[in-house]
């Protein structure tokens, strides 16, 4: 089992940045492919990024393309979620989420995904 907790959300102007930071609990976090997602009002759940195992390999949704940037620091157990040029239309509820750690590829398929953290609210005014 992974508990995932994620920090660093608020309210924010359009234009502006945020950092997102996700902190999960076990020793083996190295083990487990990585991804954020976000939810708004009204809307379904959608992918926002992942990132492999390593840190080697990340992909992104095109609509956060060039603007947002996923990291993971194995050693310290976080995987951080970069979020500049921020747009009213991303604000949501954004969540941390890990593969089980049979899979070892990046999913842009939130069904992929076993753990779940509580959501940070993220509102971006304009």
């Amino acid at each position: 089992q992974v508990a995932l907790v994620e920090s660093g959300g608020g309210l924010v102007q359009a234009g502006g940045s945020l950092r997102l930071s996700c902190a999960p609990s076990g020793r083996t976090f190295s083990s487990y492919v990585m991804g954020w997602f976000r939810q708004a009002p009204g809307k379904e759940r959608e992918f926002v990024g992942t990132i492999s195992r390593s840190g080697g390999t990340t992909s992104y949704a095109d609509s956060v393309k060039g603007r947002f940037i996923i990291s993971r620091d194995n050693a310290k157990n976080t995987v951080n979620l970069q979020m500049n040029s921020l747009k009213p239309e991303d604000t949501a509820i954004y969540y941390c989420a890990a593969r089980p750690r049979l899979f070892d590829s990046p999913s842009t398929n939130a069904n992929d995904y076993a753990y779940w953290g509580q959501g940070t609210q993220v509102t971006v005014s304009s």
